[in-house]
């Protein structure tokens, strides 16, 4: 069993951007474990409808 693993996971969130409004996309984070807990998000992206992939920093969580 490896002690520290990285690990990719993708989920359906609901993100907001001012030039297209809600947007409902997959976004996929890369997460370092330790033991099987997770630590620290190494990094979070996200496709868009047309395949390009972008980071998530440009738009933001919609609550």
């Amino acid at each position: 069993m490896k002690i520290i693993n990285i690990k990719r996971k993708t989920k359906t969130e609901k993100r907001y951007s001012r030039k297209m409004g809600e947007l409902t996309t997959k976004v996929t984070y890369i997460k370092k474990h330790f033991l099987g807990m997770p630590i620290k998000t190494l990094h979070k992206y996200r496709e868009t409808y047309y395949g390009k992939i972008k980071n998530c920093d440009d738009c933001l969580l919609y609550v």
